[in-house]
C-alpha cells in the first residue's frame, strides 16, 4: 500500500529498521505499549477506547524483498450487548503479520527502477520508507477481525422485554398477560349501567318523589 506522506518516528505506531539491517535471515524482537489511536475497533458497536493501553510484541525479520513483521496486540475492548444494551468487556488477543517490502526491490528483491510501477500492485503491498513502517493500518485490520460484530454480554442473553424494556436477565420470570383485543373494549363496560338504564333509574326516582310530596 503506496502513501506519499511521510512518516514521523515520533508517532508510537511508527517503527525503525535501520538497525535490524538488510543482511536476509536477521532478526530483532521489539516490545511496545501505545495509547490506542481512536476508532480503533467497530465505531458505534465495540472497540478499544482512544488512549487505552496497547501492548505490542513485534518480530522483524529481514528478508529478500523487505522486512517481514510477525506481532501480536493486546488490549480492553468496550462495547455495548446489542440484546439488552449493557456494556460489554472483552480482553482482545489478535495476531498478524505483513510484509513491508524495500521500495527498491521486487517480489524477488531484484532491485527495480522506480517503485510503484505497478498502481494495481501497489495498493496490495506496504513499502518501508527511509526504513520506518507505519503500523497503524495493519493494526487496524487485526483488531476489527478480533472483534465480534454483534458483542453479547453473554451467549445466552435473553435481551429486552418488547413490551416495556426490561432487561430479561434481571428478572427470568418476567411476563405480560395476553389481553384479546376483542374483549378489550368491553372490559371498560362492565358494571356500568348503559344509557337507557341511567334514564329510566333517574324517571324512577323523579316519580318516587313527586309521590312523596303528594302523600306529605
Amino acid at each position: 500500500m503506496a502513501s506519499n506522506a511521510r512518516l514521523d518516528h515520533r508517532n508510537p505506531l511508527v517503527f525503525d529498521t535501520h538497525e535490524l539491517g538488510r543482511r536476509p535471515g536477521a532478526l530483532q524482537r521489539l516490545t511496545r505499549t501505545i495509547d490506542a489511536p481512536a476508532d480503533l475497533g467497530l465505531p458505534g458497536v465495540i472497540g478499544v477506547p482512544q488512549g487505552a493501553p496497547v501492548e505490542l510484541e513485534l518480530r522483524l525479520e529481514s528478508v529478500m524483498e523487505g522486512v517481514l513483521v510477525t506481532g501480536t496486540a493486546r488490549a480492553q475492548a468496550e462495547g455495548e450487548c446489542v440484546r439488552c444494551l449493557e456494556p460489554v468487556g472483552l480482553e482482545l488477543e489478535t495476531d498478524f503479520q505483513e510484509l513491508f517490502s524495500y521500495p527498491d526491490a521486487d517480489d524477488r528483491g531484484r532491485l527495480i527502477a522506480e517503485p510503484g510501477d505497478d498502481a494495481e500492485d501497489d495498493e496490495d503491498r506496504f513499502y518501508l520508507e527511509d526504513g520506518l513502517f507505519d503500523l497503524e493500518p495493519l493494526l487496524r485490520d487485526a483488531v476489527v477481525l478480533a472483534l465480534p460484530m454483534q458483542p453479547v454480554c453473554q451467549e445466552d442473553c435473553p435481551g429486552l422485554c418488547s413490551e416495556c424494556g426490561v432487561r430479561l436477565a434481571d428478572d427470568p420470570d418476567h411476563h405480560h398477560d395476553a389481553v384479546d383485543i376483542r374483549w378489550a373494549a368491553l372490559q371498560g363496560l362492565a358494571g356500568s349501567p348503559e344509557d337507557g338504564e341511567k334514564d329510566e333509574m333517574s324517571g324512577a326516582d323523579a316519580e318516587a318523589g313527586v309521590d312523596e310530596k303528594q302523600e306529605k
